[in-house]
């Protein structure tokens, strides 16, 4: 089952952490069971505040992912340029719909 995690920050370093988000994308590259989608987007009435929808195509993939030493130190650096740390949200997709 597709499994999604949702993490809610806010930040005013914003680019400083997709410098260190594409860094780790490339060390990455090629890798399987990592994260298969990632949406970023920003809060329109809060300033600041962001939110990160990543895709895995299973809880256990983004577990894997999540106990790799080298994304538990992306998350320390990541967290370090928050002004809120982040809080996450953990979810089992249910239903996808295409809309055109």
């Amino acid at each position: 089952m597709t499994f999604v995690q949702i993490i809610d920050f806010e930040t005013e370093r914003i680019d400083e952490m997709r410098a260190l988000v594409q860094e780790a994308d490339q060390r990455v590259a090629g890798r399987s069971g990592g994260p298969t989608h990632r949406l970023v987007l920003k809060d329109r009435n809060t300033e600041n505040r962001y939110l990160v929808v990543i895709e895995f195509e299973s809880y256990e993939d983004a577990m894997r992912n999540s106990g790799d030493p080298e994304t538990s130190s992306m998350a320390e650096q990541l967290a370090a340029l928050c002004t809120r740390g982040p809080s996450f949200t953990d979810c089992d997709v249910q239903e996808t719909t295409e809309l055109k």
